[in-house]
């Protein structure tokens, strides 16, 4: 039944009415598995259970827990988060395996434990890959992807299919692909970016293409993989998603192989805080999402970027006066959501050159302080000589700044 157009009607025996679309878009997350593909991204199996916990309170509906075959110890750790997180009514676990059988059944014996155990097989559609990596013709690839979903399925599994590098395939031909696998028993066909080609409005006619194209698609859930390359994985996943995606494959901290893949916390805040625009929604927990992204930092000792939309140091601080002085008064003036709604305490006024009086009161006020207008002109002429001569100014620099004024005051009075 799709979980992305509707299900169908039953006992009809071609594509009949859709019921209403629920507008929720599930979470496919695969940090533990694409992400930490990325070089200097690899994980211990300690840190991926922690990571896999953490997932589990973000309530992601699918944690790609890594890819079984390529080692004993990716094994091991898909394998106890099967057994750890999968329990009934947690995410999906998932792993990733090649069209073969031996990457199927190794997947299997990983996942199995899990109440959910889903295979996710992967095989190239594009020209590029099947000349250049597969050496494989159209038809023996159509065979491939029928013969590897058919083994997962036979063995319990809930498969999802991706046809790699979708966005550089013949149209025809992944639509030929993705309904083979879709008739061997897969429930989720997955269009990947891989290689990050695509602008927005090619990416959401390839989803649409599929969705229209694909005989029988209202059986499965589309999924949107895309990739950062051009800098447009978000953007592409939503666009995916207006157009009938209903399942987004996303990283923590958009970490994954080159330059990344869609940001989960990006996609998802983008959906919370324009809902009247797509209308569409997830079942993640927001607040959840700074620790998340914190957690995931201090695996892979790779930090955030201050400036990273969402999770970034300065995504919720302000060193204008002019916008210190507007979110004092209103935060809606300046942000367009509350740093709580991610996990952000506070408010983020930093204070340097660019900053106003409202902006130093209010730091000292949350010091415990209250000054005078004279004191507060006084110690705003110190502060600004300060700020000139150092980016920012912490707390410790307006503290010293205070005793420095009070102890002036005691020698003036002596």
């Amino acid at each position: 039944m799709t979980e992305g157009r509707g299900k169908r009607e039953e006992g009809s025996g071609k594509r009949g009415a859709l019921a209403p679309d629920d507008g929720r878009v599930r979470i496919f997350d695969t940090t533990l598995r694409d992400g930490e593909q990325a070089p200097g991204c690899t994980m211990t199996r300690d840190e991926k259970l922690a990571v896999a916990r953490q997932l589990a309170r973000l309530k992601v509906d699918v944690i790609e827990a890594g890819y079984p075959a390529a080692s004993d110890g990716d094994w091991e750790a898909v394998h106890q988060i099967a057994r750890e997180i999968g329990a009934a009514g947690g995410p999906a676990i998932c792993g990733l395996a090649r069209a073969t059988e031996r990457d199927v059944d190794r997947c299997w014996t990983a996942v199995e434990p899990a109440a959910q155990a889903r295979i996710h097989i992967f095989l190239a559609t594009s020209d590029v890959h099947m000349k250049h990596k597969l050496g494989m013709t159209h038809s023996q690839v159509v065979a491939t992807a029928a013969a590897a979903v058919s083994r997962a399925v036979s063995l319990g599994a809930e498969v999802e299919f991706s046809g790699e590098d979708s966005a550089r395939s013949d149209p025809a031909f992944l639509y030929e692909v993705l309904g083979t696998a879709l008739d061997a028993g897969a429930t989720t066909l997955n269009v990947p970016d891989t290689v990050g080609y695509a602008t927005p409005e090619e990416y959401g006619d390839l989803v649409a293409g599929v969705i229209a194209n694909v005989p029988g698609v209202e059986r499965a859930t589309i999924s949107a993989h895309c990739h950062d390359d051009l800098g447009l994985a978000v953007a592409n996943t939503l666009a995916g998603v207006r157009a009938g995606a209903r399942q987004a494959e996303c990283t923590i901290n958009g970490i994954g192989e080159r330059a990344g893949n869609a940001a989960l916390e990006e996609f998802v805040m983008a959906l919370h805080t324009r809902q009247p625009f797509f209308g569409l929604h997830t079942n993640i927990e927001t607040r959840e999402l700074a620790r998340t992204s914190r957690l995931v930092s201090a695996c892979i000792g790779i930090d955030v970027p201050p400036n990273k939309a969402i999770v970034g140091a300065n995504a919720f601080a302000h060193e204008a006066g002019i916008h210190q002085d507007g979110v004092l008064k209103n935060p809606l003036t300046y942000e367009i959501m509350r740093a709580d709604t991610v996990g952000w305490d506070g408010v983020g006024l930093v204070l340097g050159k660019h900053s106003g009086r409202h902006a130093l009161r209010a730091k000292t006020e949350s010091l415990g302080y209250e000054l005078t207008e004279d004191e507060l002109t006084l110690l705003f002429a110190r502060f600004k000589e300060l700020a000139d001569r150092k980016k920012l100014v912490d707390e410790r620099d307006i503290l010293g700044l205070m005793v420095r004024e009070q102890e002036e005051m005691v020698r003036e009075m002596s």
